[in-house]
């Protein structure tokens, strides 16, 4: 630990002293926050510019802006942002002069060509974000799937990121398992992001400001994954009238409240599904049965302004999830629920420095019990993470930005397997059939990173993170590296390299994707690392109009599976195998973000092999979440003032799964006919038909006594195409049967939104 803290003060001390030699003298600043003019919600990635000038810049996660060393004189402020008004300000600034000026931003009343101006497109050209995508939470409302606006369904249709089914909990991103992303609430951490259905996840749109999903490559300051990180931010109220949103869907309805209280203000949403009562409406097939599946989920913040420069919010989530599957000689019962509380504490200490402080504990569970044949077993899992990560970011000047801070983690795990038939967890103890682990770690992590623009079109971004694992007793590393070059001004080269150290594996069940297990690396396995090697291509083709090309290539090792053969444990290596694997790909992104006419179109091309000792007879294989070919297409048209009609379409390649080159019956003693065994074949060796679904949906808007209000309707699989869930092979009969679960059939809704 002490290593880790050395290394980030001496590099704090030597980019300090580098900053320092890099300021002008007797030169200016100015910094504050941009505000939704009504609510006087923050936003963040708001363009801030000094007009025909190079110094811009855009605002944080908080919403905070800061430029630094501008020589004295008088300037055009100039803001922008997606939907907003253009704002533009005289402004006079003398030598050594720090101005806060805190800008508040006009929504637009209509649609218009030209939101985007020449400015945003100057301060991108100083800036390296590679592999990141900023979803509009606008769009994210408007693509509506069963009456449901949602972010994991938005983020699916990205190339790039994949899920195992249509019924899954966990995102696929370039090639790296649903453990290997970061996902972060308001700053915390969140365990299971979905719920059950994969076109629903926990997140409810209405409680959400800001959605940023990096591919890879990601910053120092995001550890302990390899693969990917996904940042959102929760609303933090309206701050000058209390108002409220109430919806009621075909399959779901929610509600959110809002306003002001004290200096700053308050925010609550719940939603509930009733899927259940609408099951009962369809023509149930029992051949193809439609599993029963509910879930809740309740977002709640309080934020507080303290003086000027703090600013302090608590927040709170929960969601828990049931799903009941009964098909052909197999029954499960499967119960996932997450819980989070948070308390963040921003500082400002000048224009330049800004200091976040995030305090939080997280709790996820789940509960798995089965019948397969007359087989029963019984899963349990939980893990719950206490946390503390402290961050700065110093706006030096105009070419050189920092960021650097400390994060603790102190983490409690709990596996439970029981396979020996009986699933009463009361009963079970340390013998054959069963793995009992309870486990406590402790994580310490330090990091620093540094951007710098020598010349407006070029610009590097080095940085570095340390990792100690008590548990494993191993100091880890990490170097990560990014460069930007603007070729012209409309074509922008990138390309970024990095290491990435991870702490926690999760384990799969195979054929339910959305059952998570969590558990630490221990001293009986080693730690799973990665490398990232990706190039980028930016362009704008056309005015409104982004095209972009990435290339990558990632290396895994230390990676896990599942030991399913495992029967008892004591330890992490009982319950995983360990191996290496690679990922390669590329991808094509063409997004419109601004007119009457928007959307994107994506195709990814992503291999993905894996290779274990004890899997596959040592042989290379692909994952089940492999899809080779991946095409996705989201389009939202605004019709008129009151009619909003949108689509989204995918085509992507089958899933894999291990198919079987015989059978053959174990008996008990004084059993006559026994209990059926398949021979496996190659590891996922085959695949299954290709997946492919057309969505549809139209928004009316109209009042309701003077209230805005919404119809929404929209055609959830408009042309009846079931795929398949999982396959597999049915033993109850002396004749093997394939059998195939399906997932949801055509599934028209209807819903009603009032904001009052």
């Amino acid at each position: 630990m002490r290593l880790i803290i050395s290394i980030c003060l001496l590099s704090v001390v030597v980019f300090f002293n580098l900053s320092a030699n890099l300021n002008a003298p007797n030169t200016a600043s100015i910094a504050g926050f941009v505000r939704d003019d009504k609510s006087k919600e923050t936003l963040i990635s708001s363009t801030v510019m000094l007009k025909d000038t190079k110094f811009g810049t855009r605002t944080n996660k908080n919403g905070f802006y800061s430029i630094s060393s501008i020589p004295p004189g008088s300037y055009t402020l100039v803001v922008s942002f997606l939907g907003y008004e253009r704002f533009e300000r005289k402004i006079n600034l003398k030598a050594n002069e720090e101005l806060r000026l805190d800008i508040s931003l006009k929504q637009t009343a209509v649609r218009k060509e030209d939101v985007l101006v020449e400015a945003e497109r100057e301060v991108e050209q100083r800036q390296v974000m590679i592999s990141k995508v900023n979803v509009p939470v606008e769009t994210i409302k408007e693509i509506r799937i069963g009456g449901e606006s949602d972010v994991f369904r938005s983020l699916q249709y990205l190339p790039g990121v994949l899920t195992s089914s249509q019924i899954s909990s966990g995102l696929y991103v370039r090639g790296g398992s649903p453990d290997q992303n970061l996902v972060l609430l308001d700053g915390s951490t969140v365990y299971n992001p979905t719920h059950l259905f994969g076109f629903i996840s926990t997140f409810n749109t209405d409680a959400i400001k800001d959605v940023e999903l990096i591919k890879g490559g990601f910053e120092p300051q995001y550890g302990g994954r390899l693969s990917a990180v996904l940042n959102i931010t929760q609303k933090d109220g309206d701050r000058s009238q209390t108002q409220g949103l109430a919806s009621i869907g075909a399959i779901s309805s929610r509600a959110t409240l809002e306003g002001p209280i004290g200096h700053g203000s308050w925010f609550i949403g719940g939603r509930r599904t009733y899927f259940e009562l609408v099951k009962s409406l369809i023509d149930n097939n029992p051949e193809q049965p439609i599993p029963d599946f509910n879930f809740y989920d309740v977002n709640a913040k309080i934020t507080q302004d303290i003086g000027d420069n703090d600013k302090f919010s608590l927040s709170g989530f929960m969601s828990k999830d049931n799903l009941d599957v009964s098909t052909f000689g197999i029954s499960m019962d499967l119960s996932i629920g997450n819980r989070l509380a948070s308390m963040n504490w921003t500082h400002i200490f000048s224009n330049s420095l800004f200091a976040n402080l995030n305090l939080s504990a997280s709790h996820y569970f789940n509960n798995f019990t089965g019948d397969q044949t007359g087989y029963q077993f019984l899963i349990e899992n939980s893990i719950t993470d206490y946390s503390a990560k402290l961050n700065f970011e110093w706006f030096t000047n105009e070419k050189i930005t920092h960021n650097f801070g400390l994060e603790v983690n102190n983490y409690n795990f709990q596996f439970l397997q029981n396979f020996t038939g009986e699933t009463d967890s009361t009963q079970v103890g340390s013998s054959a059939g069963t793995t009992n682990l309870k486990v406590k770690d402790y994580n310490y992590s330090a990091y620093a990173q540094m951007s710098y623009s020598p010349i407006e079109l070029f610009a590097i971004q080095a940085g570095l993170r340390a990792n100690y694992w008590e548990m494993r007793d191993i100091i880890l590393i990490d170097p990560r590296l990014a460069l930007r070059y603007t070729l012209t001004d409309n074509i922008s080269l990138k390309a970024a390299w990095g290491v990435f150290s991870q702490n926690l594996r999760l384990a799969t069940q195979p054929d339910f994707s959305f059952f998570d297990t969590w558990l630490p690396t221990d001293s009986t396995v080693p730690a799973s690392r990665a490398i990232h090697y990706i190039f980028s291509v930016e362009t704008k083709p056309f005015q409104n109009f982004d095209l972009n090309f990435d290339i990558y290539y990632k290396k895994y090792r230390n990676v896990s599976e599942l030991n399913q053969n495992a029967l008892q444990g004591s330890n992490v290596r009982d319950v995983f195998y360990i191996g290496n694997a690679y990922s390669y790909g590329f991808e094509v992104f063409l997004q419109k973000r601004v007119g009457r006419l928007t959307g994107w179109a994506g195709y990814a091309l992503g291999y993905i092999r894996a290779k274990f000792d004890s899997i596959n007879y040592g042989r290379e294989f692909r994952p089940k979440y492999d899809r080779l070919h991946d095409f996705k297409v989201v389009m939202q048209y605004n019709l008129s003032e009151r009619w909003d009609i949108g689509a989204t379409f995918t085509f992507q390649s089958g899933q894999s799964y291990t198919g079987a080159t015989s059978r053959f019956q174990s008996f008990f003693p004084n059993q006559t006919y026994g209990r059926g065994k398949i021979v496996p074949s190659q590891r996922y060796g085959l695949r299954l038909p290709p997946s492919h679904q057309l969505n549809l949906n139209a928004t009316y808007s109209f009042k309701t006594y003077g209230l805005d209000s919404k119809l929404i309707f929209d055609i959830y699989n408009v042309y009846n195409r079931r795929d398949i869930w999982f396959r597999y092979y049915n033993l109850q009969d002396e004749e093997t049967k394939v059998e195939d679960v399906r997932l949801i059939p055509i599934l028209p809704t209807i819903s009603y939104e009032i904001k009052f």
